[in-house]
């Protein structure tokens, strides 16, 4: 009986329960990302609403998530290129 128990878990050498466990959870945590990602757009909207400029908001979030030693070489690079361009 055991043995059948386990041929029914195990379809083709692969673990059902276990499968369904993890597509479950991804589901869940992509469920959650789109609420996120909803929240997120209603706070740029309300940023927007409140006169802020969202493109350089966005700026800012993406070099905070720099550490300092890229946010030094992107700068650098971004001048090098500036200068070059005569802009």
């Amino acid at each position: 009986m055991a043995d059948e128990n386990k041929v029914q878990a195990e379809v083709g050498g692969i673990a059902a329960d276990r499968l369904r466990s993890l597509i479950e959870r991804i589901e869940r945590l992509e469920e959650e990302k789109r609420e996120l990602a909803s929240d997120i757009r209603d706070i740029f909207a309300e940023a927007k609403s409140a006169g802020f400029d969202v493109k350089a908001m966005r700026t800012i979030l993406k070099l905070r998530k720099m550490n300092a030693a890229d946010r030094d070489e992107q700068e650098v690079v971004v001048e090098t290129y500036r200068k070059a361009l005569d802009f």
